[in-house]
């Protein structure tokens, strides 16, 4: 695919839009002032040509929204810290942020948070614009960022030291490093000719539990503002697979900038799943490089439990105390952290395996065997947790699937590959029990699709694409929708699996 560059970064917000943009309104703007003429009004020829020679103003861009998955690790857990390989898939629990473009007059550009109580405004015309496009610092939208410039980190304090102000210390520094991210990306990409717009994100996915929602964000950001740009061609149904990993590397490439900012020297093992959906294959045997990423683009889309267990973990602990048991027993040890690279590479071949039916009990007991198998080395390192074994107890006891930990344990979430055919009223009793003993239980789908848009922000409501109408998602609406079920059906997901009506996403399955 050729890729074009747009001039000064900004181009789609003057109406130049580019041939493979979405249309602005979905409406035919060349149209504008003309239709309505034969309405029964009397117009003279000259007020008529006078209309019709006007110059015809860009209309704003419609209220659209992005979305993004979550994801979990499936194998490979600890084992990845000492460089073997580990598998992470995307989840259905996903972010959702809501884009809305303000009138000419409002120069201000929003972050809206309200799931962490954040809300914070900035003057467009006040940001520092000069010291991010001097020549030597401009950056594209195709451009590969690998480090953060430190003289651009310092010209956006001054408008990060203010953010929730008022806030105790934790929760100021989370808020300060969103708006930090949020700025570096937009000035980075933007221009001081932006009109003000409102960025406001819900997400369904519970936070600090390992489920990826840092990057879910950074992705939800990168793929709007890339959007703004007029930088990304479809998602559409049509779209050559080739074309759509381009579009999926460039918004990923950017996630990983916000992803840089937030977490200093994050794996992008995170942003590549939450960016292109299904699974990765992800090893790195050498810190100072980056992490070879080996992606699943036909991961099937499987039933998943995911439990919360509502105790707090500490990743870092659970590395360290692995890290001391290797030190103690160093071929021990090393021979469980081989067997569970083992496990991660015979269950990628398993998925890719023609036969591999996701309707088929045999294929899902054998991932699901791989599933305990890992959960069983990775109790032998220490890093379960007894809320995590008893909730293998419970579903062991119901014989609804197979069960283990995901992410660095010692509390934390575990994940349930459920068995075909689980009858509701088993998973009603397991649902009951959990809820007693004060877990969270979602019911998900593993290997999700990655970033999503619906553009312009309307459900059709089952109606045909061509018909007008349908309802539309405001802020009020949006702002308003109680919990993750009112969230999901303002969005339009419905039914077992997930669908989503009127959003696309781009496909890169082979």
């Amino acid at each position: 695919m050729t890729t074009q560059r747009v001039t000064n970064g900004h181009s789609g917000f003057h109406g130049d839009t580019e041939p493979d943009s979405p249309s602005t309104d979905g409406s035919d703007i060349s149209d504008t002032g003309i239709k309505g003429i034969s309405n029964g009004s009397s117009i003279t020829g000259a007020n008529q040509r006078r209309k019709m020679n006007r110059k015809k103003s860009s209309p704003m861009m419609p209220a659209f929204m992005v979305s993004a998955p979550g994801k979990v690790i499936v194998f490979g857990e600890h084992a990845a810290v000492h460089g073997k390989a580990a598998m992470a898939a995307a989840i259905s629990l996903r972010s959702y942020l809501l884009v809305t473009t303000l009138s000419k007059s409002k120069r201000t550009v929003t972050l809206r948070f309200p799931d962490i109580d954040f809300n914070h405004s900035w003057n467009i015309d006040n940001l520092p614009w000069t010291t991010f496009q001097q020549p030597a610092k401009k950056k594209y939208y195709y451009d590969l960022v690998t480090d953060l410039d430190p003289e651009l980190v310092a010209a956006i304090q001054p408008y990060v030291a203010n953010v929730s102000a008022d806030k105790p210390s934790d929760i100021r520094k989370v808020h300060q490093n969103s708006a930090g991210a949020f700025l570096y990306m937009f000035l980075s990409l933007g221009s001081q000719s932006f009109p003000g717009c409102q960025y406001t994100l819900r997400s369904t996915i519970p936070i600090g539990a390992g489920l990826g929602s840092s990057a879910t964000i950074a992705v939800c950001m990168s793929a709007a503002l890339l959007l703004q740009l007029r930088t990304l061609s479809g998602p559409h149904p049509d779209q050559p697979a080739e074309e759509a990993r381009v579009q999926i590397e460039r918004i990923n490439r950017w996630a990983f900038v916000y992803e840089m900012f937030i977490h200093g020297n994050p794996s992008g093992v995170d942003n590549t799943v939450s960016a292109q959906g299904r699974a990765v294959v992800f090893q790195r045997p050498d810190y100072s490089k980056p992490p070879s990423v080996r992606p699943l683009h036909n991961f099937p889309k499987l039933p998943l439990l995911l439990v919360d267990t509502k105790t707090p973990k500490s990743t870092a602990h659970e590395v360290a105390k692995v890290g001391r048991l290797k030190d103690a027993h160093p071929k021990l040890v090393g021979t469980i952290l081989d067997a569970i690279d083992k496990v991660t590479n015979t269950s990628a071949d398993l998925i890719n395996e023609d036969n591999f039916d996701t309707e088929n009990e045999e294929s899902l007991r054998r991932l699901g065997e791989l599933m305990t198998i890992n959960h069983g080395l990775l109790v032998s390192l220490g890093v379960s947790h007894p809320r995590l074994e008893r909730v293998r107890e419970l579903v062991d006891h119901q014989g609804i699937g197979w069960t283990k930990l995901t992410g660095a344990g010692g509390g934390g979430c575990s994940i349930t590959l459920l068995k075909p055919g689980v009858s509701r009223d088993k998973l009603d009793k397991l649902e009951e029990q959990l809820d007693q003993e004060g877990y969270q239980k979602f019911e998900t789908t593993l290997g999700a699709d990655g970033v999503g848009v619906l553009w312009p922000a309307v459900l059709k409501n089952g109606m045909d694409e061509d018909d007008e109408g349908g309802m539309e998602i405001d802020l009020d609406k949006f702002l308003s929708a109680e919990g993750n079920e009112g969230v999901e059906r303002l969005v339009g997901v419905h039914g077992g699996k997930g669908e989503r009506e009127g959003w696309k996403f781009w496909r890169v399955e082979t």
